[in-house]
């Protein structure tokens, strides 16, 4: 059964991260310090709860935002800054899930690999919506969007470490997220076409 919560907690955070990735990792690293029902003592993950790595976390978010404030003042990030987040989200993803399978003692390399596909999901799922959603609105709406964002990673990641279970009904929501975006998408060039 332990196994079972771990991995569950494991799809949790790294969906989470995939939403965005620094706020999210801090505070599945500000629990794991705090021994709320994660912890990675005794793992080389161990760092995921030190506080230096915390300290850098929260210096990534404030830069991440920085510049997306700076820079995405058109409405939203370009295609660098998201393939940074990217690249971030996908490397907390592994360590975290890895982390949840190793305080366990598992092996944790099926992490890496899980960790990588749910922060993906998270990502493929997100980006796109959050994109939209800034279409739609006036440039002062559209400047909140990312603390949106940020409050659903931190309280998918958070639920998914108090309560297991929640890491998979939200890795099936952004799922059906992604898809529910890709069949949009779909019916918006099929109108295009009928319209040539």
């Amino acid at each position: 059964m332990h196994l079972v919560f771990d991995i569950l907690t494991g799809i949790g955070v790294a969906a989470a991260v995939g939403i965005r990735p620094f706020l999210a990792a801090f505070v599945v690293g500000l629990l794991a310090a705090a021994d709320i029902q994660i912890h990675f003592n005794g793992t080389t993950y161990s760092f995921l709860q030190r506080w230096p790595f915390l300290l850098a976390l929260v210096l990534l978010a404030l830069l991440a935002t920085f510049l997306e404030r700076r820079l995405g003042r058109d409405r939203g990030l370009r295609r660098p800054e998201v393939i940074v987040l990217a690249l971030a989200a996908a490397a907390l993803g592994a360590l975290l899930f890895a982390g949840s399978l190793a305080r366990g003692h598992f092996e944790s390399w099926p992490g890496w690999i899980a960790g990588v596909l749910c922060a993906a999901v998270g990502m493929f799922a997100t980006v796109p919506l959050f994109a939209r959603v800034r279409a739609r609105l006036d440039a002062e709406a559209a400047g909140a969007v990312p603390l949106y964002a940020e409050a659903a990673a931190v309280l998918l990641a958070a639920l998914s470490v108090i309560a297991p279970p929640i890491g998979l009904i939200g890795l099936l929501l952004l799922g059906w997220l992604y898809l529910a975006g890709r069949r949009r998408e779909g019916q918006k060039y099929a109108g295009l076409r009928i319209l040539r």
